[in-house]
């Protein structure tokens, strides 16, 4: 089922879940480390636990939220970003999962509405699920890049729900793109942090501001563009439904 088809029949508000985020959560806690002596050790996971321990989860969700909707958004193991830098999240190659969290994947899969698109992860389903005014949803995520969304999003830590309006998504959209992500590869514009990047942006967010910046640190148009198609989470406009394809952000857009 293409993407924009996949919430079409629902009526009441759905709530778009970062399965990978509370899939990987229920994992890691399940997981169990044994010492068989003489340096031996092992790792175990109880299935059963985990599993008790993401429905739980989903099931607060529900009741908090007032909602008995939801889709399980999940990654693809293809990145159209990697087509924009090589080298995108390269360093989590080596970052283990827990164990068993690809039986765990495969569980939701088989019993609960998900969906995985081809070349996106699942932060870029929600996001243009999200963000479509077709659709009446809430994402339920912890991860800071879904406040780069103009949507209603939950954020389970902090039990707070939030209206995300445009100005406020493409104030912290440009702010990523300032700081970068060295956690999954790309590094924004040098010498720009969290404090400098508000600074310049201030409360009217402005691509000129930041193209203006990378330039200043001797760096190009284009690679602040690419800086930015990194730090891109995809909204609906960024993406082509007829193709089922990806539309590069640009400041034309």
């Amino acid at each position: 089922m293409k993407l924009l088809e996949v919430l079409q029949e629902r009526t009441t508000p759905t709530l778009l879940i970062d399965a990978d985020l509370f899939l990987y959560r229920a994992s890691v806690i399940a997981e169990d480390e044994t010492d068989w002596g003489d340096g031996i050790w092992s790792l175990a996971t109880d299935l059963k636990v985990a599993k008790k321990l993401f429905t739980d989860q989903i099931n607060g969700f529900h009741e908090r939220l007032g909602t008995k909707e939801a889709l399980m958004c999940l990654t693809s193991s293809e990145n159209f970003r990697r087509q924009v830098l090589s080298t995108y999240k390269s360093n989590r190659k080596k970052t283990r999962k827990p164990v068993g969290y690809k039986a765990m994947v495969s569980w939701v899969e088989d019993n609960w509405p998900s969906h995985t698109q081809q070349g996106l992860e699942a932060d870029d389903v929600m996001g243009i699920l999200g963000s479509c005014t077709d659709f009446k949803t809430v994402i339920v995520s912890d991860d800071k890049d879904m406040k780069t969304i103009p949507c209603k999003l939950y954020r389970p830590n902090d039990d707070d729900l939030l209206e995300v309006s445009e100005q406020a998504a493409n104030l912290n959209f440009f702010q990523q793109t300032l700081c970068g992500d060295p956690v999954d590869g790309f590094y924004g514009c040098p010498k720009v942090g969290k404090v400098t990047a508000a600074k310049l942006l201030g409360n009217r967010p402005d691509w000129s501001v930041v193209e203006n910046q990378f330039i200043k640190a001797g760096l190009s148009k284009d690679e602040a563009i690419t800086q930015a198609r990194l730090a891109r989470i995809l909204r609906v406009t960024d993406w082509d439904a007829d193709k089922e394809k990806v539309k590069l952000w640009s400041p034309s857009r």
